[in-house]
């Protein structure tokens, strides 16, 4: 099969590599669209040390070629969950899969979806609804982690949610906040263009960061700050601005990545304010069922949130142009099988 594999940090060439074998319990499917995501950008570049030759990409969607499953025949539509556990060890018998010392990521530890076919166990393989688009399926993957996290913070109707960052996951976390009943739903941006993608998506207000930020995020509480901050940049400045606006007792949720091993923070306001924080790690397989059932019912929009689609053999140029700076960028889709 042909796949685009990384012999080494910033080498990435089409090859013909061997098709994944199938065995008992697992499912061999056409990758048919991937999506290209910032840990891409960060393997291919060494800054995430793995293995060469490697066939990136955990974002993946396509079609089931073989399965002795019943609920997995040839030709269904699935998405595949990349995050695989041991099932067995502490952390999985308490329904932490998602921490598995002995878990793998597809794409990172082991052959991924950057290619024609890719292997994945039945437990990992979930069918999409009619309504999903095969093209922004790949933001499914995304969209569980977002998921995931939000389930640990427990947001309430009427309260004010704060999202530091409007790439694509702080466009999903707003839509999962407003789903949830939160207001007002207040995205920080610099770029313009992502301001007015979230205010289309149904952001209350999006204001660009700054001192004037702050006071708007304060005006728009009756003076007391957020009752939660969704921090996803991973940018220290961002992390302290977050702090500034949250109220007094409030939940910072600590969901950007970030690879800085510093990062200056105010911790005195950490301290005084008495804020609980919360990070949040992949995802679990459960969050991928209520991931589908949310988009196919129109809940949360990923159309908006996709800015380029590309071949598969053109993956080093989209992985570059993650590390452009592009006013009106997002998502990069990759269509398997088109001008490879």
């Amino acid at each position: 099969m042909k796949a685009m594999v990384l012999t080494a940090p910033g080498e990435l060439v089409l090859n013909e590599v061997a098709q994944p074998r199938l065995d008992t319990s697992r499912v061999l499917v056409r990758v048919t669209h991937s999506g290209v995501c910032g840990t891409d950008f960060k393997i291919y570049s060494g800054a995430i040390p793995v293995r060469h030759p490697l066939i990136m990409g955990h974002e993946m969607a396509g079609e089931v070629v073989e399965s002795d499953a019943d609920a997995l025949r040839p030709g269904d539509r699935v998405i595949i969950d990349p995050e695989l556990y041991c099932g067995v060890c502490f952390y999985c018998r308490a329904g932490q899969t998602n921490l598995c010392p002995s878990g793998i990521l597809l794409g990172r530890d082991a052959d991924g979806g950057f290619a024609e076919y890719v292997v994945a166990p039945q437990s990992h393989v979930f069918p999409l609804s009619d309504e999903v688009d095969s093209q922004t399926a790949p933001l499914i993957q995304v969209l569980t982690t977002c998921l995931h996290a939000q389930r640990q913070v427990d947001i309430f109707p009427g309260e004010s949610v704060v999202i530091v960052g409007l790439g694509v996951t702080g466009q999903v976390h707003l839509q999962l906040a407003k789903a949830r009943g939160a207001y007002p739903v207040i995205g920080i941006e610099p770029n313009a263009w992502r301001r007015e993608v979230a205010e289309k998506l149904g952001a209350d207000v999006a204001l660009p960061p700054g001192e004037a930020s702050i006071h708007s995020v304060l005006q728009a509480t009756n003076g007391r700050g957020a009752d939660l901050i969704i921090e996803a940049t991973g940018i220290g400045p961002a992390i302290a601005e977050g702090i500034a606006m949250a109220r007094l007792g409030a939940r910072l949720l600590l969901f950007g990545i970030t690879t800085a091993t510093e990062v200056r923070l105010p911790f005195y306001q950490l301290y005084f304010k008495e804020l609980t924080l919360f990070s949040s790690r992949a995802a679990k397989s459960e969050d991928f069922p209520a991931s589908i059932d949310l988009v196919g019912r129109g809940v949360v929009q990923l159309k908006p949130l996709v800015s380029d689609v590309m071949p598969l053999g053109e993956l080093k140029t989209a992985i570059g142009m993650l590390g452009s700076d592009s006013a009106q960028r997002m998502k990069i889709i990759l269509e398997h099988g088109i001008n490879q």
